[in-house]
């Protein structure tokens, strides 16, 4: 694939809340930068199992954002974590395709991110 995509940002009104919530819910562990002040995530092994993206065109929403989809085992326990952690379910989980299931939800900052769990 030309220009892969190789790195995202979240931009967020509290960046330590906003990692403090992630590790929560998905257990991840960011390096922080004093430099850049940027709470890094390296790749490691996900940048094996990356899938891709897509672009559409706005229908619900009234302005442009960018949402990164986060593959989860269960995708219901993840939705009851992010609520237990000050996030708030935009979409409760539902199922797009057969064996696919999605969930928007908004992190304790109001940034939308989504889950995606794959059953088949």
């Amino acid at each position: 694939m030309k220009n892969p995509v190789v790195y995202w940002e979240l931009a967020s009104h509290d960046a330590k809340k906003t990692t403090e919530f992630l590790g929560k819910v998905f257990g991840w562990a960011p390096e922080y930068d004093a430099k850049s002040t940027i709470y890094e995530y390296p790749a490691g092994d996900s940048r094996q199992a990356f899938a891709g993206g897509g672009v559409f065109t706005l229908r619900r929403a009234k302005l442009p954002f960018l949402t990164i989809y986060i593959k989860v085992q269960d995708i219901e326990a993840k939705a009851k974590l992010v609520e237990k952690h000050g996030g708030f379910i935009v979409e409760a989980p539902f199922e797009i395709s057969p064996g696919t299931k999605i969930c928007l939800f908004n992190e304790p900052s109001g940034v939308t991110l989504a889950m995606l769990e794959k059953t088949s």
